[in-house]
């Protein structure tokens, strides 16, 4: 087993070597087989012969179907995932290469049918049926076009969604206004997948859905206008609102989902498949794919930024000089995304400028706070070198802290409460963008650890206030963009330290017993994604690099020596670091509990090499 320099050595090298010549890394941000899904079905409907592309797409499919002819999100979701099954039943018939009676079609056929069939499918999943001939269109859209129009005092209205919600709510709401629907000599016929087709179309779910949305055609009732001329400029605004947020890649704000939503929504209003904003929105996304064990994968956005922030700042805490070549690039390819245009956050956020930075390789106008945070650490060292940037920077990021202390990803004070009863699935992942654990607790890190700003400033009080009234019973915090409470814990952790919170403070000590308590018999850690959807903690019954990455972190900031607990945590992490099994490839990120669930190829180096660091400068090898 190596040493703790050794392990250190070991993932700096590792990292040297995997840097593009521009600066970045572009370690995959890998989220399973859906993409890939609707990659060869937008090919085969839009009749774009990549046949290439296609085929590797489908390979890699095959090769992720589980026994039972199934498809899962992660290693222990349990016998499998529906939708996923449908989505990849979908494109293997789709794509030609397979037929029905293929063995391997017909148990996931199987599956789907011992499942619920079609009707049991994700909302998202309905839609993508529906708009390519596979599924009816429901009477009514999940809301009407004209919610565009609302004005900003109305309780509910276009801007009280996340940025996220809105990019893939504008098209939704174009393609169900229109109805609209586009098959090909290819298409396969899924009616086979149906169980109940009179509840075809019915997608609310309840009478609180169903009132909520007549509360919001109410409100659009009221608007002043001819409803015909309403109705048509709600379309214009809502084909407009995604134009003006086209990416120079093509995208439509970087992500798969919304750009495939935007291609077949503009077709619905008439574009032709040979318009350049379509051929150059398809070569946005076909530019996202990625390799993964010699098989193309459809990236839903590229995580080169988020990546380069985090291993820029690792490595130079792990002591390589900011003035290595390594590091030097990293920050070049830093300062060069900074962001200099108005996105929509100016909306909730008026008096602020930009100064910001986004997650993916190609983005200009959708900023995060993690992302911002992330930046400024790999660019401190260089203050006052790069003082403008820093400090638009930082005024950026204070600036986005919401009214309740905590902080967004996207978006300040969009969470309202009125949107879980809205008729959208998942909507508190997809349409809220409210403070959480992971934010608050890494701003107030950075804030405390490589700022001036003083512990008592307001901002770090307010959001220190925040953390200390959202902790768990049990002593932890739910992790929001991450796989889970251990995420959550220590982002909340390491903030409320960085932030001047003595480490005897009652809430430290229950967030590090909680951490101790969890702790596998081989000193690692590891979490299940089982714990986003049920919001408590579901153990993994086996260890990750990453996991045990995040607990070691919280102990060694919050500890004064090096405890049992620890030392069999190091010792887990340097034995390991070579490991390349399920653990490793397991998803350490979510963006929607229950259905969307990031493995990050990147983290497997960062997150131990910074433990590792700290635990080296703080207790010696």
């Amino acid at each position: 087993m190596m040493d703790t320099q050794a392990g250190i050595e070991w993932i700096i090298d590792m990292l040297r070597k995997d840097q593009s010549p521009g600066g970045s890394w572009g370690y995959p941000f890998e989220t399973g087989i859906s993409t890939d899904a609707y990659m060869i079905i937008l090919l085969r409907t839009l009749e774009i012969n990549d046949e290439d592309l296609i085929k590797g797409l489908t390979k890699r499919i095959l090769s992720r179907q589980e026994k039972n002819g199934a498809w899962k999100l992660f290693y222990d979701e349990g016998d499998g995932n529906l939708t996923a099954t449908v989505e990849a039943y979908y494109a293997l018939l789709y794509s030609g290469y397979y037929q029905k009676e293929d063995t391997r079609l017909r148990s996931a056929k199987n599956f789907i049918l011992a499942n619920g069939g079609l009707e049991e499918s994700g909302m998202y999943t309905k839609i993508m049926l529906a708009l390519t001939g596979q599924y009816k269109w429901p009477p009514f859209s999940p809301l009407p076009i004209e919610v565009v129009l609302l004005p900003m005092n109305f309780p509910i209205n276009f801007y009280s969604f996340s940025s996220f919600g809105r990019a893939n709510l504008a098209p939704i709401m174009i393609l169900a206004d229109n109805k609209f629907v586009m098959k090909t000599d290819r298409s396969p016929d899924l009616s086979p997948l149906y169980l109940q087709r009179n509840e075809i179309g019915q997608w609310t779910r309840s009478n609180e859905y169903q009132s909520l949305h007549s509360f919001i055609e109410e409100g659009v009732k009221n608007l002043l206008g001819l409803p015909e001329q309403l109705h048509q400029l709600a379309i214009e605004r809502g084909k407009k609102y995604m134009l003006d947020r086209i990416e120079p890649d093509g995208t439509f704000l970087s992500y798969f989902s919304s750009t495939f939503l935007m291609i077949f929504a503009l077709l619905s209003l008439g574009y032709k498949k040979t318009d350049p904003v379509i051929t150059k929105a398809v070569a946005g996304i076909q530019s996202m794919k990625c390799e993964i064990d010699g098989l193309p994968h459809m990236q839903y956005t590229t995580a080169n930024f988020w990546n380069t922030a985090l291993i820029g700042f690792a490595l130079q805490n792990a002591g390589v000089s900011p003035k290595d070549p390594v590091v030097v690039k990293a920050n070049r390819y830093i300062l060069e995304r900074q962001h200099h245009k108005f996105g929509d956050w100016v909306v909730h956020n008026p008096n602020t400028m930009p100064g910001g930075w986004g997650f993916s390789d190609v983005n200009t106008i959708l900023p995060d706070v993690d992302d911002t945070t992330a930046a400024l650490r790999s660019i401190a060292r260089m203050v006052p070198n790069e003082l403008p940037a820093w400090e638009r920077g930082i005024t950026w990021a204070l600036s986005m802290q919401n009214d309740d202390g905590g902080w967004p990803a996207f978006e300040k004070d969009a969470n309202s409460k009125l949107l879980q009863f809205l008729p959208i699935e998942k909507a508190e992942f997809l349409l809220a963008d409210p403070s959480c654990a992971d934010l608050t607790g890494r701003t107030l890190e950075f804030f405390g650890q490589y700022t001036n700003l003083p512990k008592g400033h307001t901002a770090i009080k307010r959001g220190e206030h925040w953390l200390l009234k959202n902790q768990e019973k049990d002593g932890s915090w739910y992790g929001r963009w991450g796989i889970c409470y251990l995420y959550g814990t220590w982002a909340a952790l390491t903030g409320l330290l960085a932030a001047g919170v003595a480490k005897d403070h009652s809430s430290i000590q229950k967030a590090a017993d909680w951490v101790r308590a969890i702790q596998n018999k081989d000193g690692g850690w590891g979490e299940s994604c089982h714990s986003d959807r049920r919001k408590t903690y579901v153990p993994l019954k086996a260890s990750t690099l990453t996991h045990t990455a995040w607990a070691l972190d919280s102990l060694i900031t919050a500890s004064d020596k090096p405890s049992p607990e620890i030392r069999k945590g190091i010792t887990y992490l340097l034995s390991s670091l070579e490991k390349d099994d399920w653990t490793t490839d397991y998803p350490k990120g979510q963006g929607m509990a229950g259905g969307f669930y990031i493995h990050y190829h990147s983290y497997r180096y960062i997150f131990p090499l910074l433990a590792l660091s700290h635990y080296k400068k703080k207790f010696g090898s």
